[in-house]
């Protein structure tokens, strides 16, 4: 191809960087000439009409050329050399071939109202390397989730996960993902019969069903095998330890049927719309935190929450240079990291002590790195990296002024900062730290600048990172690899402000307090493509105060921080409960149900109806819980009547020893007593998490390791109040209050 010297006056070329690799490109040729054989298309049939001169060479991936100081090519005017022509030599430009791996079930038996039956398949890859990079699931009616796994060293690594009842399409793969010899394939469908009145077969009508699992892979083309399959059983010993997601199913909404979801998307399969409601028993014990300023997710799919203990962002910690006034309090002392279970919310481990001023955002990478902000250090750190200098804001490629969010693309590397309530841009690193560029807000009818960018998302099919552009109450997307404008998401029902935004194929938000333009303090579930708000959540009892960041699992789950109540919120799918199946035993996780140990003369027959399932039990189903309750009631009788005999005999003894005194003892011997210490136990009060820090000779042995220790949990909450509570900007724009 001809290029036209870009210049009328006489040049010199002095350097020569080649942009090629030789995985596709054999050798280049640089030519300069008068008149090229065409100037309007790629592959012309030669190069230049006069002679033509080579100017430089390159093959097999060889380094740039830099010509020696003072020398170099003449071009331009008086040179003869009006254009540049291009000659490539390509190698070999297909060097991978693409094939589909099917996993499919041919014996699984649907047994009618079984609830859960699983199809397993597994089979051990004997072939080349191969790399996985689209899936497709397929059952009919009765499939709730499909799941693929590469298993190696004993270690199960997802490929995809989706409902068969979405558009089944090849969805993208996990890229992390490469299967070589060794490994062993496995995929899990999981049906139910619920509703059925016969057994159920696999077969190739509309009656019967499929367990199939497409992965769409690349592979050398030197051993390419463009077709492989797996039909065998999977033992039972081999699926015994595959990860709890592959059991979950995976709800759809019927609005949602034609909608292109992403992997482990959650939605209610009984309405029209997702909807989400609170886990009110979560967490299950105090987490003892303090204003709650991020949240992720690890690769293990735990909580990691980030707040910042004893400290508060008030209205005396910045100056109007934006530099943080209260550095004679030290660092945070209490462990301002904590990984918690999303399931129940009990600490899994605690780090970040002595290390962070005023927490803001944080995020994880593939490795399980943690990137934070920090608003007073006007840093972004990571383990052994540091952006930004400790203490000092600014404006230029090194420094930031109070950063608000990071976010890493996994397969790039790349980091986004979102700098944050000084500076009103976007910045780009590279995965070593290096300034690549930045960009400020996307163009909107009104070209309104971002205003507290405050929290960033990866998109990661489609490549796009998501800013919670929080006091202009929008969220603006962008190309990440560009920083091109895409689309903005503006709702009257955000009321003005979005605090954080993230995404699973649909976008998650939260919005809140706005003075001009009041509005209720929610999340937003959201269409990416429509723009349509599908759902809105809040608690329950209580009302969000300061929801600053939010979370989402794959499995459905919503995690919210409240800054100002110092709080967590869990937000499910699932009203009452759900099941989960681990290990082939089938566990029921009640989230909502207060037990109560009562003992009643006569059995209420409407509040025992009121509990059962809804099916009529068969003799052997009533004789059953007759047997067990019998069982339990027996030691509890034997107690009382241990208690009724131990009261008696002191009575007597201080009957015969004091004769007619009556003095009071403060002795819980009483049968009111012992029942009162038997309900407490039964009902949980017996809270460890809560016991050692009330007494404070407890050893402290064994509890320094999750950092569930009194020093680094307790605060005053009697000390803190709403205005304690709030976060502020000391710098333009100055209507912010957080």
């Amino acid at each position: 191809m001809a290029f036209p010297v870009p210049t009328r006056q006489d040049a010199y070329i002095v350097d020569f960087i080649p942009l090629a690799s030789m995985d596709t490109v054999h050798h280049m040729l640089l030519f300069g000439c008068q008149t090229p054989v065409s100037t309007h298309s790629f592959c012309v049939q030669g190069t230049c009409e006069d002679e033509p001169a080579i100017m430089y060479a390159w093959a097999r991936n060889a380094p740039p050329t830099k010509l020696p100081k003072d020398v170099g090519f003449k071009v331009g005017r008086s040179s003869g050399m009006s254009y540049f022509v291009l000659q490539i030599h390509y190698g070999d430009i297909s060097p991978f071939i693409a094939g589909i791996y099917l996993l499919m079930s041919v014996d699984t038996v649907i047994l009618p109202g079984k609830r859960v039956t699983d199809a397993d398949v597994a089979c051990d890859y004997t072939s080349y390397p191969i790399y996985p990079f689209a899936f497709r699931t397929h059952t009919h009616r009765l499939g709730k989730v499909v799941s693929g796994y590469r298993i190696r060293d004993g270690k199960w690594t997802l490929i995809g996960r989706q409902s068969p009842q979405l558009p089944q399409a090849f969805y993208p793969a996990n890229k992390q993902v490469n299967v070589k010899y060794g490994d062993t394939l496995a995929a899990r469908c999981v049906f139910t019969g619920e509703g059925k009145t016969s057994k159920t077969y696999i077969g190739g009508t509309s009656d019967d069903e499929m367990c199939n699992f497409y992965i769409m892979y690349y592979m050398d083309s030197r051993h390419a095998i463009p077709y492989m399959n797996c039909m065998e059983m999977g033992s039972e010993e081999l699926f015994q330890h595959i990860p709890t997601e592959a059991n979950v199913p995976i709800k759809v909404s019927p609005s949602h049927m034609n909608s292109v979801m992403h992997l482990g998307q959650s939605t209610d399969d009984h309405d029209h719309n997702m909807k989400l409601f609170q886990v009110s028993a979560w967490p299950q014990s105090s987490l003892q935190l303090g204003q709650v300023s991020g949240l992720a997710l690890d690769s293990d799919s735990n909580l990691v929450i980030f707040h910042r203990g004893d400290h508060h962002w008030g209205a005396d910690s910045f100056n109007n240079q934006a530099r943080y006034q209260q550095r004679s309090l030290g660092p945070i002392q209490q462990s301002a990291i904590l990984v918690v279970d999303p399931s129940k919310g009990s600490i899994l481990k605690a780090s970040g002590r002595n290390m962070f001023f005023l927490p803001h955002g944080i995020t994880t990478d593939k490795e399980n790195n943690y990137w934070v902000t920090d608003v007073a250090l006007h840093q972004v750190n990571r383990t052994l990296m540091a952006l930004g200098e400790a203490f000092i804001p600014g404006s230029d490629n090194n420094h930031f002024c109070q950063p608000t969010d990071v976010a890493v693309d996994t397969e790039s590397g790349n980091i986004f900062v979102s700098d944050g309530y000084c500076n009103a841009r976007i910045i780009k690193f590279s995965a070593d730290g290096k300034y690549l560029s930045e960009w400020g807000a996307g163009i909107s009818p009104a070209r309104i600048p971002f205003q507290i960018p405050h929290s960033l998302v990866l998109l990661p099919d489609k490549k796009e990172i998501c800013v919670a552009d929080r006091e202009n109450g929008r969220i603006q997307c962008f190309i990440a690899e560009t920083g091109e404008f895409v689309k903005e998401i503006k709702k009257d029902e955000f009321g003005g402000e979005v605090f954080a935004v993230s995404y699973n194929g649909l976008i998650f938000a939260v919005n809140g307090e706005s003075l001009s333009r009041p509005v209720p303090i929610r999340g937003f579930v959201i269409d990416y493509s429509t723009k349509d708000i599908l759902d809105t959540f809040s608690p329950n009892k209580k009302e969000f105060k300061m929801p600053h960041d939010i979370a989402e699992t794959r499995d459905g789950s919503v995690f919210v921080g409240d800054a100002s109540s110092k709080s967590v919120y869990k937000f499910t799918t699932e009203k009452l409960h759900h099941s989960v199946k681990k290990a082939g035993i089938e566990v029921q996780e009640l989230e909502e149900m207060d037990a109560v140990v009562q003992t009643k003369v006569k059995q209420d027959t409407s509040k025992t109806a009121a509990i059962q399932e809804k099916q009529t039990p068969n003799k052997g189903e009533r004789v059953l819980p007759v047997i067990i309750t019998t069982l339990l009631l027996i030691p509890l009788v034997v107690v009382i009547s241990i208690g009724v005999f131990i009261s008696w005999r002191k009575y007597s003894m201080y009957e015969n020893t004091h004769g007619n005194q009556r003095e009071v003892k403060a002795e819980p011997s009483s049968v009111r007593g012992i029942l009162g210490k038997i309900r407490g136990k039964a009902v949980g009060s017996l809270n460890l998490g809560n016991f050692f820090p009330s007494h404070k000779g407890y050893s402290r042995q064994g509890f320094d390791q999750l950092s569930t220790e009194g020093s680094d949990q307790e605060r005053n909450d009697e000390d803190s109040s709403d205005s304690e509570n709030e976060e502020y900007s000391a710098l333009p724009p100055p209507q912010s209050s957080s």
